[in-house]
């Protein structure tokens, strides 16, 4: 395979099911949106404005998400994939910044 990868969704429809997702949840537990918006930190509106349009800030999101106990699923974002060599393997753990190493005295 040489790299490519098809992207079946824009990031505005992701948006919009990312924010019908945690709408969802946030239904699920019976919550309103105003004890959404005080659990994470944020504002009514902006609670507001992401489930109507799916646009916020990424730390919003972050907020939102950790109110709801789902954000070590971001951690999972992004991960590289699985090393195909032990060479890969080491380049990837060696990322060639200095290691801290004690003074001499």
């Amino acid at each position: 395979m040489n790299g490519l990868s098809v992207q079946w969704h824009s990031p505005e429809e992701v948006a919009r099911l990312l924010s019908r997702r945690l709408r969802d949840e946030r239904l699920r537990r019976e919550w309103t949106q105003e004890t959404l918006a005080g659990r994470a930190g944020v504002s009514l509106p902006t609670v507001r404005r992401y489930e109507q349009t799916g646009r916020t800030t990424v730390g919003n999101l972050l907020k939102l998400c950790h109110a709801l106990s789902r954000l070590d699923e971001f951690a999972e974002l992004l991960k590289p994939p699985p090393a195909q060599s032990l060479a890969e393997l080491e380049a990837r753990h060696d990322d060639g910044t200095p290691k801290r190493q004690r003074g001499r005295r």
